[in-house]
Protein backbone atom coordinates (compact mmCIF):
# COMPACT_ATOMS: atom_id res chain seq x y z
CA UNK A 1 0.00 0.00 0.00
CA UNK A 2 1.08 3.55 -0.75
CA UNK A 3 0.04 6.20 1.75
CA UNK A 4 -0.64 9.83 0.93
CA UNK A 5 0.08 11.49 4.28
CA UNK A 6 -0.94 15.12 4.75
CA UNK A 7 -1.30 17.77 7.42
CA UNK A 8 -4.59 19.64 7.45
CA UNK A 9 -4.87 22.79 9.56
CA UNK A 10 -7.95 24.71 10.61
CA UNK A 11 -7.98 28.05 8.82
CA UNK A 12 -6.96 30.85 11.17
CA UNK A 13 -5.53 28.40 13.70
CA UNK A 14 -2.39 26.41 14.41
CA UNK A 15 -4.55 23.33 15.08
CA UNK A 16 -3.20 20.80 12.56
CA UNK A 17 -3.89 17.09 12.17
CA UNK A 18 -2.06 14.42 10.22
CA UNK A 19 -4.36 12.43 7.95
CA UNK A 20 -3.85 9.90 5.20
CA UNK A 21 -5.33 8.27 2.13
CA UNK A 22 -4.27 4.78 1.04
CA UNK A 23 -3.67 3.44 -2.48
CA UNK A 24 -2.99 -0.08 -3.65
CA UNK A 25 0.67 -0.20 -4.72
CA UNK A 26 -0.29 -2.43 -7.66
CA UNK A 27 -2.44 0.40 -9.04
CA UNK A 28 -0.46 3.48 -7.99
CA UNK A 29 3.29 4.09 -8.03
CA UNK A 30 5.05 6.50 -5.69
CA UNK A 31 5.32 9.07 -8.50
CA UNK A 32 1.65 8.66 -9.38
CA UNK A 33 0.78 9.19 -5.70
CA UNK A 34 2.63 12.51 -5.70
CA UNK A 35 0.91 13.62 -8.91
CA UNK A 36 -2.56 12.21 -8.18
CA UNK A 37 -2.28 13.32 -4.56
CA UNK A 38 -2.55 16.97 -5.53
CA UNK A 39 -5.90 16.29 -7.20
CA UNK A 40 -7.12 14.16 -4.30
CA UNK A 41 -6.14 16.83 -1.78
CA UNK A 42 -7.87 19.56 -3.79
CA UNK A 43 -11.03 17.43 -3.77
CA UNK A 44 -10.63 16.78 -0.01
CA UNK A 45 -10.21 20.50 0.65
CA UNK A 46 -13.41 21.34 -1.25
CA UNK A 47 -15.24 18.88 1.02
CA UNK A 48 -13.57 20.41 4.12
CA UNK A 49 -13.61 24.18 3.49
CA UNK A 50 -12.52 25.10 7.03
CA UNK A 51 -9.16 23.39 6.51
CA UNK A 52 -6.06 24.12 4.49
CA UNK A 53 -3.45 21.57 3.45
CA UNK A 54 -0.12 22.51 5.02
CA UNK A 55 2.02 19.77 3.44
CA UNK A 56 1.86 16.27 2.02
CA UNK A 57 4.08 13.34 1.11
CA UNK A 58 3.78 9.80 -0.23
CA UNK A 59 5.48 6.73 1.22
CA UNK A 60 4.99 3.03 1.79
CA UNK A 61 2.13 2.58 4.25
CA UNK A 62 3.19 1.57 7.72
CA UNK A 63 6.73 2.89 7.31
CA UNK A 64 6.11 5.24 10.25
CA UNK A 65 7.23 8.33 8.36
CA UNK A 66 6.23 11.70 9.78
CA UNK A 67 5.52 14.72 7.64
Amino acid sequence: MIELLFSACLIGSDDCRDMSLLYDSQDVSMMACMMRGQTELARWQVEHPNYRIARFTCHVAGAGKDI
